[in-house]
């Protein structure tokens, strides 16, 4: 039972679907939050997933473009799921899942306007459960990479003026922001998630360019949750639903 599959709707969207492992990182709010936040403009011919795991922000991204995206995955197993999933919803001509390490796979591909990702959020030492499980110590510790691994590969495969969205916490801004502009992608927008009203944040969003000229942008805050634990209209807008105001 340890590896049952199991088949969703993606979220309040009926006509993607989507297969994870019990025993496996699965998407979660971080995913959606990602995929809405990032800018997809007329200029954006590939775009780019680091670490896409069972390719969910692909999937989603889907329903915002339908521009060429390619989803990077090292694991076997995860890569496995994320070409299913794309199989399963008819996206093979829009998604493709590359196998392999972020840093030589850079190498093959065509510069990308936009990359995105949701990285593994700790570092080695550092709130170290080391899970038992394989898969998820490596989805959410920096083993296979870090934030500096990640940043410098998304320098060297970004067009000028490309862009580049990551969601991680709080806490690691200073490091995101200083390392982005050490690989000369210009911080752009940033916004704060919070869980509720009065809250500390406790997801961040930031989006940079390549070789972009400064100035920083602070986005409202976004409220997850309303009082009663319920998702706030916003993140179910993001969701697919279709709320009235």
């Amino acid at each position: 039972m340890e590896n049952q599959e199991v088949i969703n709707y993606l979220l309040a969207h009926n006509d993607l679907k989507i297969i994870q492992r019990k025993d496996m990182f699965n998407f979660s709010l971080d995913t959606v939050l990602l995929s809405q936040f990032c800018t997809i403009n007329k200029d954006v011919k590939n775009i780019v997933d680091f670490g896409t795991n069972n390719a969910a922000i692909p999937l989603l991204l889907s329903k915002r473009t339908p521009k060429k995206i390619i989803g990077i995955e090292i694991q076997d197993e995860a890569v496995d799921l994320a070409r299913r999933n794309v199989e399963m919803n008819d996206l093979n001509d829009q998604i493709e899942v590359v196998h392999g390490d972020i840093k030589d796979v850079i190498k093959e591909l065509p510069k990308a306007q936009l990359i995105v990702c949701n990285p593994p959020f700790f570092k080695v030492g550092e709130n170290s459960n080391l899970n038992d499980n394989e898969y998820l110590t490596i989805a959410r510790h920096e083993i296979k990479i870090d934030l500096e691994g990640i940043i410098s590969a998304a320098a060297y495969l970004l067009d000028n003026k490309g862009r580049f969205a990551i969601v991680h916490r709080p806490d690691r801004m200073i490091d995101i922001l200083n390392i982005m502009q050490k690989y000369d992608v210009e911080p752009k927008r940033i916004r704060f998630v919070y869980p509720k009203m009065n809250r500390d944040s406790h997801v961040l969003l930031v989006e940079g360019m390549y070789k972009g000229k400064k100035g920083l942008k602070i986005e409202p805050p976004l409220y997850a949750h309303n009082d009663d634990g319920s998702y706030s209209n916003e993140v179910r807008r993001m969701f697919g639903e279709k709320i009235d105001e």
